[in-house]
């Protein structure tokens, strides 16, 4: 071939691996935007074009990489396109299903094919696992076949696969201050942090991707030291010894059930219920404290309202990209106090209980990490009983676990994470005594409907047999957050805190618990001083400090604030409020990013 072709060969693959970037980020862009394709041109060339060339630059790099590793450019292209499709569709549904795009920390859900399969349907997870095998099989291939390259492009090659991998470690490295490429970024970029979504709209799937690589835990606040950490500690140690001065050691066993998506539908304005496939749960929660309580997320997010309730910290006071603290930041710490480290302390056994699989969130790991006894999954549990066509085991077997562990002479913290009422829920049951109007998707919401009446049935049986136990037995139940099945209409409806609100409630074995006085609205990093302190059990500083800020803040997320008894977008308090807050900021940076004075001050003892 004469040296003319060889150049217009070139010229004509190097056209095409640019065309093929700029189709492939521009997919990205289409499915960030709700499969808008004029948002997605619009993005590209006309509002936000060098964001986006920034963008096609590093995927320019990566695809570098995929090509010299294969040590071919059309095997090479296929697997691209694979992955890139792949991470494309699976942000699609993550946006329909939870209205926030895919972070780099979901990547590591890529194990988790029963879960996987149950999101998307079987159909098309068997189509993804035949393309990532086909695609597979054609890197082993190519990389085989390029043994037959010619020394000089197996040189090329290396030399092409070395400068990739380094740039891709510089790109990861994109929160660095001196990182060129967010410099470059920061030239016309407008971050975003309050919103995820925003975020990935005004700065491209590719920047908001890279603004939440590692990033530190929090910002170190003004005024951290020793000595103020010692001051504050000191404060509410003492107010903490006057109270435990006049409490007993009871030691009642203390059951924790995080129930998956439990909420009421009829509290959303434009959907309407037929039935009432929550009156066993009111039946119970009218007579006791109960409320609503603030979700970070809708429709999903379960690990990092997990976190809050059992450590007391919130996820408010994260920089935006520490999405998941349970797979980010808790396996580095060699020791977290919590609810877990206070009881162990006085001598209570505590078991998890999560009817799935241990690998979620690494829920093994932080569960170590937390000090639990022992962790029950699908695997080693007793009582694994599933409800018609549900995939998930029950509720009512997953108490039954609960209940077997509560027989014991030994104190119990029992910490249980239900699954009955994960999505998907279209086919779950059948012959559903409720209906539901206004929504795009009613069979869903209709067996979601079932699902909670199921919920809640199971919940009432559960409480009506802790009174036949000798020992006192506190319970704390709640939603994690909405199920991901509102229509975009019923999303705009209810636009604020209303996706954001689910049932909750405390019981008393011995019903000494009093009912609230008003409407409840709280954060689940509240409930276990809150517990503590109505049911008259020992404390601690750390949460006396608690009880102090939910005084002022009764409930908060980003972007909201309950504050007086109305809603902040943006938090606003009197000098001495913000005073209580930044003590509270001040000693979850020290626990969690800083130096754990406090952990030394035995605070949370």
């Amino acid at each position: 071939m004469d040296k003319k072709k060889q150049v217009l060969k070139k010229g004509m693959i190097g056209f095409a691996i640019i065309l093929l970037i700029i189709i492939s980020n521009l997919y990205l862009q289409w499915c960030q935007n709700n499969l808008s394709l004029s948002l997605a041109l619009k993005f590209a060339f006309s509002w936000h074009t060098e964001k986006f060339l920034l963008g096609s630059l590093v995927l320019l790099v990566f695809y570098g990489m995929l090509a010299s590793l294969a040590g071919s450019v059309k095997f090479s292209a296929f697997l691209y396109s694979v992955l890139i499709g792949i991470l494309g569709y699976a942000d699609h549904l993550k946006m329909v299903y939870r209205q926030e795009p895919i972070y780099p920390d979901d990547l590591k859900m890529v194990t988790q094919f029963n879960l996987l399969r149950d999101m998307v349907g079987t159909g098309p997870f068997i189509f993804i696992m035949l393309l990532v095998l086909a695609a597979l099989a054609a890197l082993v291939w190519s990389i085989y076949r390029s043994r037959l390259l010619t020394r000089k492009a197996q040189i090329w090659r290396g030399s092409v696969l070395i400068f990739c991998l380094l740039s891709l470690f510089y790109i990861s490295h994109f929160n660095s201050d001196s990182n060129l490429l967010r410099k470059a970024y920061n030239r016309t970029a407008l971050w975003i942090p309050y919103s995820q979504k925003m975020n990935y709209y005004n700065t491209g799937f590719i920047g908001g991707f890279l603004y939440n690589l590692r990033v530190d835990p929090m910002e170190k606040p003004a005024g951290y030291s020793k000595s103020a950490i010692q001051e504050i500690t000191k404060k509410y140690q003492e107010t903490a010894e006057t109270k435990n001065a006049q409490r007993t050691d009871e030691k009642p066993n203390i059951v924790y059930v995080m129930s998956e998506s439990f909420s009421d539908p009829s509290n959303l304005k434009g959907i309407t219920v037929t039935g009432d496939p929550l009156k066993d749960y009111y039946k119970v929660a009218d007579q006791t404290y109960s409320g609503k309580m603030l979700s970070q997320n809708y429709g999903g997010g379960t690990a990092n309202i997990e976190f809050e309730a059992l450590t007391g910290f919130s996820m408010e006071l994260f920089n935006p990209q520490m999405t998941t603290p349970y797979t980010l930041l808790v396996p580095k710490l060699s020791e977290l106090p919590s609810l877990v480290s206070f009881l162990k302390q006085k001598e209570y056994q505590a078991t998890a209980i999560h009817p799935y699989d241990t690998s979620m969130y690494k829920r093994k790991d932080v569960y170590q990490t937390m000090g639990f006894d022992e962790f029950l999954d699908q695997s080693t549990m007793k009582h694994t009983n599933k409800l018609q066509n549900n995939p998930y085991i029950s509720d009512e077997s997953a108490y039954k676990e609960v209940l077997d562990l509560l027989g014991q002479d030994q104190p119990q913290f029992v910490h249980l994470v239900t699954m009955q009422t994960h999505m998907p829920y279209a086919g779950k049951y059948e012959n559903i005594p409720y209906s539901a109007s206004g929504n795009g998707n009613n069979t869903s919401l209709e067996n979601y409907l079932q699902d909670v009446a199921y919920s809640s049935e199971a919940l009432s049986a559960f409480l009506a047999k802790l009174s036949e136990l000798p020992r006192r037995t506190l319970v704390v139940f709640w939603g994690d957050h909405l199920p991901g099945i509102y229509s975009e209409e019923i999303q705009k409806q209810n636009a604020g805190t209303a996706l954001h609100e689910t049932q909750f409630l405390m019981y008393d074995s011995k019903n000494k618990l009093e009912k609230a006085s008003g409407e409840v609205v709280t954060s689940p990093f509240y409930f276990a001083a809150n517990l503590l302190e109505r049911t008259n059990q020992p404390t601690t500083g750390f949460y006396e400090l608690l009880l102090e800020l939910e005084k002022i803040l009764p409930a908060f997320e980003k972007g909201m604030y309950q504050v007086d008894g109305t809603w902040q977008k943006e938090l606003k308090l009197t000098k001495e409020q913000k005073k209580i807050y930044q003590e509270y900021q001040l000693i979850q940076y020290d626990i969690l990013a800083g130096q754990q004075y406090s952990l030394k001050q035995t605070f949370f003892e």
